[in-house]
């Protein structure tokens, strides 16, 4: 089974020390984060690759060397 939702690329400006950051978040749908099958837990540290020709992000856990 293919676990599938609709997402969201978000930017919250962030003021510190009185410079504006962009913080980007990914939105991901509840249904989508608690399914038993979702691989991934709060807290967990993530690899994340762009393919430019392709569009598509691919996110893993990340693993020490």
């Amino acid at each position: 089974m293919v676990l599938t939702g609709r997402g969201r690329l978000i930017n919250r400006p962030t003021r510190t020390g009185g410079c504006t950051y962009d913080k980007f978040f990914i939105y991901v749908p509840t249904e989508l984060a608690r399914d038993s099958a979702f691989p991934f837990k709060p807290g967990d540290i993530l690899s994340l690759e762009v393919n430019p020709k392709t569009q598509e992000l691919r996110i893993r856990k990340f693993k020490k060397r």
